[in-house]
C-alpha cells in the first residue's frame, strides 16, 4: 500500500538512545549513541533489524569499559554522508577534552580520515556536535552550540576556522523549548542555546543553519566559509530563508526542501522553497526527535530519544524509558 505523507513506521527500537541517523544510498541505517545515555561498548551502530544493531565499521574503533583514547570513538553526535560513498561523525570528546571528526567509506568501513580539531579553535567546553561534509571540495561545516559558532574545516590540512559573533547564531528570547506543557530545564536553567542544526544544499554550494532556540533558518555561500572570508563578508552575506521551529536536527533535500525536528510538538516540519513552513507529522511518539536525514524512496529518518528525560535535563534520575526508537516518516511529493 502506498504509504501518506506524514505516516510514520518504525525502523528500529533500542534500548540506548540513538544520536544522530543516517541512511545511505541503498538503504543502510546509521546512527551514532547519544552521549548523554552513558557509557556503552559501542558508539556508532549500523542498525541490522528492528530490534538488532552492530557496532560498525568495527568493534575495533568503539570504546570499551569507559577506555577512552585516541584510537577509540568518545563522544559522538552529528553524522552526515559526503556525496562521495563515505561517512562522517563529530566526536565532542567529552571525556578527552578535544574535538574529533572520523570519516570512514561505506562500502568497507575502511578509515578514510580522523581530523582533530585545533584546541585554540574548539577548546574544551565546546559543544561541536552538528556536521555537513563536501569531500568533493575537501571541506566540513561544523555548528558549536556552546559558543554558538560556524566552523569551517579544511581536511586536507586540518586547519579550521570560526565565524561567531553573529546574531543569526544565537538563541531568541521567544523561542523557548517547552515539551507537554513543561518548560524544560538544562543545568538548572531553562534550556537556551545557539547554533547546532546545519545542512548543505545538494550542490553543496550553500550552507543553512539555525539555532536550537531559535525560530529563524539562514543560509551563506559556502565559498565564503571555505574562503575564510572576514566576518564582515560573511556576516553581509548571510540571509534569512524562512522560519523554523525549535529544533534539534534538520535536514535539505535536493529539491530544496527543509526538514526540521519540532521539540516543541512532537513533531516535524518542513520549510518549502517558497516560504512556508508547514507540519509533516505530529504524534505523541516523536518524544525528542533529535535528527532528520533524508532516505531513498521519499522516506525521511528520524532519531528519537527522549533526551529532555535524560539527567542533564533532569538534573537527577534519568527519567526515560526505552525502548528508543528510529522512525522514518514519508515526505513523497509535497507541493509548494
Amino acid at each position: 500500500m502506498e504509504p501518506v505523507r506524514g505516516e510514520i513506521r518504525t525502523v528500529a527500537m533500542l534500548q540506548i538512545r540513538p544520536g544522530n541517523v543516517a541512511v545511505s544510498a541503498d538503504g543502510r541505517v546509521f546512527s551514532t549513541i547519544h552521549p548523554m545515555d552513558g557509557d556503552h561498548d559501542v558508539q556508532l551502530i549500523e542498525v541490522t533489524g528492528p530490534h538488532s544493531y552492530r557496532a560498525w565499521p568495527s568493534t575495533e574503533v568503539q570504546t570499551h569499559n569507559g577506555n577512552y583514547q585516541d584510537a577509540t570513538i568518545d563522544s559522538p553526535l552529528g553524522i552526515a554522508l559526503d556525496g562521495q560513498g563515505g561517512l562522517w561523525i563529530t566526536d565532542t570528546g567529552n571525556h578527552l577534552g578535544k574535538t574529533r571528526i572520523w570519516g570512514f567509506t561505506i562500502a568497507s568501513g575502511e578509515l578514510i580520515q580522523r581530523v582533530t580539531l585545533p584546541a585554540d579553535v574548539a577548546p574544551k567546553g565546546s559543544f561541536i556536535q552538528d556536521l555537513v561534509v563536501d569531500r568533493k571540495r575537501g571541506f566540513a561545516y561544523l555548528a558549536d552550540i556552546a559558543n554558538p559558532s560556524l566552523l569551517t574545516v579544511n581536511l586536507a590540512s586540518g586547519d579550521t576556522w570560526r565565524f561567531q559573533g553573529h546574531a543569526s547564531l544565537q538563541p531568541q528570547a521567544d523561542a523557548r523549548l517547552v515539551i507537554n506543557g513543561e518548560a524544560i530545564q538544562f543545568g538548572g536553567a531553562p534550556a537556551n542555546v545557539g547554533a547546532n542544526p546545519i545542512t548543505l544544499s545538494d550542490d553543496r554550494s550553500t550552507v543553512y543553519f539555525g539555532a536550537m532556540n531559535g525560530l529563524d533558518w539562514f543560509s551563506v555561500p559556502a565559498s565564503l566559509l571555505r574562503e575564510h572570508a572576514s566576518d564582515g563578508q560573511v556576516a553581509d552575506a548571510i540571509v534569512r530563508i524562512g522560519p523554523k521551529p525549535v529544533s534539534d536536527g534538520a535536514d535539505t533535500d535536493a529539491a530544496g526542501r527543509h526538514f526540521f525536528t519540532n521539540l516543541n510538538h512532537n513533531g516535524i516540519d518542513i520549510l518549502l522553497p517558497g516560504g512556508s513552513l508547514e507540519p509533516l507529522a505530529r504524534d505523541e511518539r516523536l518524544s525528542w526527535p533529535d535528527s532528520v536525514r533524508m532516505g531513498p524512496q521519499g522516506w525521511l529518518y528520524v532519531a528519537v530519544n527522549q533526551l529532555h528525560k535524560a539527567p542533564p535535563f533532569t538534573g537527577g534520575k534519568d527519567q526515560g524509558k526505552p525502548p528508543y526508537s528510529i522512525y522514518k516518516v514519508w515526505v513523497g511529493d509535497v507541493e509548494e
